[in-house]
């Protein structure tokens, strides 16, 4: 069982206060007006908040309940008595979706470095964190994943028609698997398993660039590929974050098929590669955009600071042309504002949140990917967001603490492991933010 440790700081006339208990916060809450900074993190979360200068001011100090700390716990107990001996995690195949103990199925790297993702998320590195030893079998599965993929394919798997693979796109092991060592090698201090793993990221790189489309999507789409491409975009840019050679034609390209999902100014979406669905698509489109909008939020507001906007001056391509901006440059950039302001807005709305009706794994993935994108962009609405999304999936976890869908992706593993990376969101700020302003 994951043990939680909780602080809490509270600012009273320029002193701060430091006290273990959360009733004690609420006397100085009641006995003063002033703010109250919580942080509350795992035990052995890489994420800090740092005084003076944090991460994000609008997502900072966030205290999940107590609900979502015992559903955490809950959660990543059973998905660790779900682990394979090879190390890996397996979500089964497309033909047998009825499948939902994880041992009856083959262990796969798409579901692996999801629930690898969660394990870091949640606290976990290869030294500390309750789990250490799970995740570095996770990471060395991985890696000979890669390491034994022949170069001539495209896929780092032999396996074929697993759920991930119809459902997201055949290419998708390689997108989930370069995320996850994006994440982790910021971890890794052993020079050779850092090499390891950076030549390894490298390969799916190259994999996943190798299979873009003309369009900008990637080959291969599954029943939802929109979500492939969107997270094959998100898995590009982490990895040039981490120093990989990545190629900034089909970055872009990539971007403008997301971004070309979504209409702002009318609202219409693309679904023909989102399964008419409206949630696979907006969600990509609003996670595509969201570095965009942040560097062109905070250009304008550095304009307004110094005087070469008015103060009430809205994104436009003519406002970006006045501050520095190329006509082509001015023209993107608004265009990535706007689609993640209307998308962001879209991807919350009930109707759309509710997918196909019921919750598949599809669903909890377009969750997480909104999520990220408010964090990315530092947005002020994430903390409703947040309130509105653990909510919605507290009441669905089922009483052996894992989660699993009602069609498409049903894996219990599978959602299980996106869902925690979605409830312990507030665990990745320092990372996401950054990777915001890259």
């Amino acid at each position: 069982m994951t043990t939680f440790k909780t602080s809490s700081l509270a600012l009273i006339g320029g002193v701060m206060l430091i006290t273990s208990s959360p009733r004690s916060v609420q006397k100085v809450q009641t006995a003063f007006s002033e703010a109250i900074t919580v942080c509350y993190t795992p035990r052995g979360c890489v994420f800090q908040t740092l005084f003076g200068e944090q991460a994000s001011p609008h997502i900072d100090g966030y205290l999940p309940s107590e609900a979502i700390t015992a559903s955490l716990e809950n959660g990543l107990s059973w998905i660790i008595q779900a682990q394979q001996h090879n190390g890996g995690w397996g979500a089964g195949t497309h033909q047998r979706q009825d499948v939902l103990d994880p041992h009856a199925v083959q262990a796969d790297p798409a579901t692996t470095a999801m629930v690898a993702m969660a394990l870091l998320r949640t606290g976990n590195t290869l030294e500390s964190g309750e789990y250490p030893e799970q995740l570095k079998k996770a990471l060395f599965y991985l890696l000979d994943a890669v390491e034994s993929t022949p170069d001539n394919r495209l896929k780092i798997t032999t396996l074929s028609g697993t759920q991930i693979q119809t459902k997201l796109g055949d290419n998708i092991d390689a997108v989930l698997t370069a995320q996850f060592f994006s994440n982790i090698i910021p971890h890794l201090d052993n020079d050779q398993l850092k090499q390891r793993a950076k030549n390894s990221l490298n390969v799916c790189v190259d994999k996943i660039q190798e299979a873009q489309d003309a369009d900008g999507s990637f080959k291969g789409s599954g029943w939802a590929g929109v979500l492939q491409s969107s997270l094959a975009t998100t898995a590009l840019e982490s990895a040039e974050y981490e120093g990989a050679e990545i190629d900034e034609v089909v970055l872009e390209k990539a971007r403008d098929y997301q971004k070309g999902n979504y209409d702002a100014s009318s609202g219409k979406v693309k679904t023909d590669k989102g399964a008419g669905i409206v949630l696979y698509s907006v969600s990509g489109s609003v996670r595509s955009s969201a570095k965009e909008a942040r560097k062109v939020k905070e250009a304008m507001q550095k304009a307004k600071i110094n005087g070469e906007l008015e103060e009430d001056a809205d994104v436009s391509v003519e406002n970006l042309m006045d501050i520095g901006y190329s006509r082509e440059e001015a023209a993107r950039y608004n265009t990535a504002y706007q689609v993640y302001e209307s998308s962001k807005n879209t991807a919350q709305e009930d109707r759309v949140m509710s997918g196909f009706g019921n919750n598949g794994g599809e669903e909890f993935l377009s969750y997480l990917q909104t999520g990220e994108s408010l964090v990315v962009n530092d947005d002020k609405d994430w903390e409703q967001w947040y309130k509105d999304i653990s909510h919605r999936l507290l009441s669905i976890q089922n009483e052996d603490g894992s989660w699993n869908g009602h069609h498409c992706i049903t894996s219990p593993v599978f959602c299980t492991a996106t869902t925690l990376l979605t409830l312990s969101i507030h665990n990745d700020i320092e990372r996401l933010t950054t990777l915001g302003r890259g």
